[in-house]
């Protein structure tokens, strides 16, 4: 990568072991009440992610992607069947147990940035580090380390309005990176980005795919698609393909 230079500490960090799959649905469904009785958002999914993966949901508009990835980031509790994420039945959880389990191992790109406007690049940077209860000198070695290695080191004083899209985005990608989780959820990462940005974004997915964490990516963009080894196809909440890509091997899990 041009502006991602890898190093001992980018591989995912985990302290506990755990067999089978990363993520595993299973009769996942999500339904609003209407009138004349439920609308569905997701219907019946079930879904296993192996560590190491990189998998990617596409569909149609309105098909359910981000609200299944959203599930999948514990930010969405308003659901119904069970979601396992390293053995954890996350459906079994309390809300404040479900943060926590999101701080341990995940790590969320978002199409819109979400940097935080009144911090530095540094600072938001050193967010995700504080969720977790790092040290402040360990918090600072950490952020400096990041910013070599994403090579926005000459950044590392700005904020967020003084960056171009494709620079918030790489400083987005290195903040859902820093604390080493495990699985990395990514929500049409490269929507706003014109197109050799957008190749740069995913290519770096490969690079950290490659180095052992586990990708699941919501998009539109067929050539993005690609990028992956899997994709799941969601249409009107369900399920409805599930394909390896590269050997024509068909996914497992495919709901309904």
């Amino acid at each position: 990568m041009a502006f991602f230079r890898t190093t001992k500490r980018d591989a995912p960090v985990e302290d506990d072991v755990f067999s089978g799959p990363l993520v595993s649905l299973r009769g996942v469904e999500k339904a609003f009440d209407i009138p004349s009785g439920k609308s569905y958002v997701l219907r019946r999914v079930s879904l296993d992610i192996a560590p190491g993966e990189f998998v990617t949901i596409m569909g149609p508009s309105g098909a359910g992607k981000s609200t299944l990835l959203s599930i999948l980031g514990m930010f969405d509790g308003a659901w119904q069947g069970e979601y396992y994420l390293r053995n954890v039945a996350v459906h079994a959880l309390a809300n404040k147990d479900r943060l926590s389990l999101n701080r341990k191992h995940i790590g969320f790109v978002f199409q819109q940035y979400h940097l935080l406007d009144d911090l530095t690049v540094a600072e938001n940077l050193d967010v995700p580090l504080s969720y977790r209860d790092v040290p402040r000198d360990q918090r600072a070695a950490i952020v400096a380390d990041t910013l070599d290695r994403f090579q926005i080191v000459g950044k590392k004083d700005l904020y967020p309005r003084q960056l171009s899209g494709g620079q918030q985005q790489l400083v987005g990608v290195a903040r859902a990176v820093i604390a080493k989780p495990g699985l990395l959820l990514a929500d049409e990462p490269t929507g706003n980005l014109h197109s050799s940005q957008a190749r740069d974004i995913m290519e770096l997915f490969v690079t950290l795919n490659r180095q052992g964490t586990t990708i699941v990516q919501v998009t539109h963009s067929e050539e993005n698609a690609q990028y992956g080894s899997r994709i799941v196809t969601v249409r009107d909440g369900w399920v409805v393909d599930d394909v390896r890509t590269g050997d024509g091997g068909r996914g497992t899990g495919v709901g309904g």
